[in-house]
């Protein structure tokens, strides 16, 4: 296995074993979790001395995941995305199947 699919593999298991993950973005380092756990959500507020009031980022990788975790998408929101050449955050409201700790 190469190393960045060895980073990758070790990574995944980190995450699916409840703990959190340290990754590079296109501008800082995510700390990042299983985003369906709340004890591993509770792991990141208490490394960022963050409140539990104030609400953390959901990254989705496609269409599908998006419509399992909002029902109602505006058209709007797909037009930003489609038209965006970079990765791009649309703010959405009520969100499901997730940890019920990630949302202020």
């Amino acid at each position: 296995m190469s190393d960045i699919n060895q980073e990758v593999h070790n990574a995944y298991e980190v995450i699916q074993n409840g703990g959190i993950i340290l990754y590079p973005t296109d501008t800082v380092w995510g700390i990042g979790c299983d985003a369906t756990n709340e004890e591993a959500v509770k792991k990141i507020y208490t490394l960022k001395k963050r409140h539990e009031s104030n609400s953390l980022l959901i990254l989705v990788n496609g269409e599908k995941m998006m419509y399992n975790i909002f029902k109602d998408i505006p058209e709007t929101a797909w037009q930003i995305i489609d038209l965006s050449e970079n990765p791009t955050t649309v703010i959405l409201d009520n969100p499901r199947n997730v940890a019920s700790n990630i949302i202020a």
